[in-house]
């Protein structure tokens, strides 16, 4: 190929080129693309959250009534027992013997009873047919009353020995799960003393935690508008606790007690709240967060957390108007319910805001608008953060 023509080609394929690079540089870039949405609006109750712990109604430590070595265990570890079940037995025989001695020992206060009875009845009828001094007739009246005295001291005797005997079978003072055996069969249990077991309630169970001044004040004042006391009963506030366990639904309870004074070192009041434990999935000793409601019935403006922004020292959301240009909202945010954050002040709930890629808009700028519709309800999985509610 000559050089001319190969001159002639190459000056044709940069003037194909070269326009289709300066259409390229020239055109116009269309609006990213950005999610947005309407904030949720819905009626609500705001509550706050507090960590505490959950303890058994009831708890007790077994203990034995007599003391003796102890013989026989009728109960595996851990295991779930009934109000009355047999948990141990001590050894018997020295409180056989001691029950069979007091028997004994009232037989023959009854047969001396009977002696003394007999000779008092004589004593009367020679008495009165002037046989016999009345000075006899109070000697065997003072041997009848001592004699039936015997009898009923016996009897208590022959009372306790039964007693004594019945302790030595230990039986489950409540129903609920126990805890390891402490101490080994053949070992020398102290009355009173030795520790044989602990069982604790599962159902229901309470929840105990603290709370402030402020939020005291106001937890009272809602359980008054309901025409109650938070003293007694708690309130009757409705209550929910989440555990660490991620699939758990919250668990539904009230509120049913308060300590009758603030603790003037922490300013701080324990509650107590009892819930329902059927499935026993609650243990004593979990931790847990409990959510209370703190106010009446409100209507508010809900949005997802990753709407809301920064603007220096300010919260904002981003509003989109209806040519797409992008403008920014301070707002107050609130705390988070139903998987959303509450805007206290700033929106209205008419907006469309930037619900997603806030990185692609800019303040003033415009964007392609890509309208979603955000559920009334969502899973909460983002976490609460100590600042989340500064201003509130």
């Amino acid at each position: 190929m000559s050089y001319v023509l190969r001159r002639i080609l190459m000056l044709g394929c940069i003037t194909t080129f070269m326009p289709l690079v300066a259409m390229a540089q020239g055109a116009p870039s269309a609006p990213p693309p950005v999610t947005v949405a309407k904030p949720v609006v819905r009626d609500v109750i705001d509550s706050d959250e507090f960590i505490g712990r959950f303890e058994p109604v009831d708890e007790v430590s077994v203990r034995s009534r007599v003391g003796g070595y102890l013989q026989e265990i009728h109960f595996q570890d851990g295991a779930l027992v009934k109000q009355g079940d047999l948990l141990f037995v001590i050894d018997q025989r020295p409180f056989v013997t001691a029950l069979s001695q007091a028997k004994a020992t009232l037989e023959a206060s009854q047969s001396a009873l009977v002696f003394a009875d007999a000779q008092y009845k004589r004593a009367q009828s020679l008495t009165a047919s002037g046989s016999q001094s009345a000075q006899t007739l109070d000697d065997r009246r003072r041997e009848f009353d001592s004699a039936e005295a015997n009898v009923r001291g016996a009897q208590a005797a022959a009372d306790r020995a039964s007693l004594d005997m019945e302790y030595t079978e230990i039986k489950a003072p409540l129903s609920g799960r126990i805890d390891r055996r402490l101490i080994s069969a053949g070992n020398l249990v102290q009355t009173d003393q030795t520790v044989l077991t602990t069982i604790v309630s599962l159902d229901p169970i309470d929840f105990y935690f603290d709370v402030d001044e402020r939020r005291l004040l106001n937890f009272a004042d809602t359980a008054r508008k309901m025409g109650k006391e938070l003293q007694l009963g708690g309130g009757g506030l409705d209550v929910s606790v989440t555990i660490s366990d991620p699939s758990a639904k919250p668990f539904k309870g009230k509120l049913d007690f308060a300590e009758n004074r603030v603790d003037n070192q922490s300013g701080t009041i324990r509650l107590r709240a009892r819930f329902p434990n059927p499935d026993l999935v609650l243990q004593p000793g979990l931790f847990g967060r409990i959510q209370v409601e703190a106010s009446n019935t409100y209507q508010a403006i809900l949005v997802p957390d990753e709407a809301i922004g920064s603007d220096q020292n300010e919260r904002v959301v981003y509003v989109v108007a209806t040519d797409g240009t992008v403008s920014t909202k301070a707002v107050r945010p609130g705390p988070r319910l139903y998987g959303y954050r509450v805007i206290r002040e700033g929106l209205d709930g008419t907006e469309t805001i930037i619900v997603n890629g806030l990185m692609r808009a800019r303040p003033g700028s415009k964007i392609t608008p890509q309208m979603t519709e955000l559920p009334q309800e969502r899973q909460d999985t983002a976490p609460e953060t100590a600042g989340a509610e500064s201003g509130q």
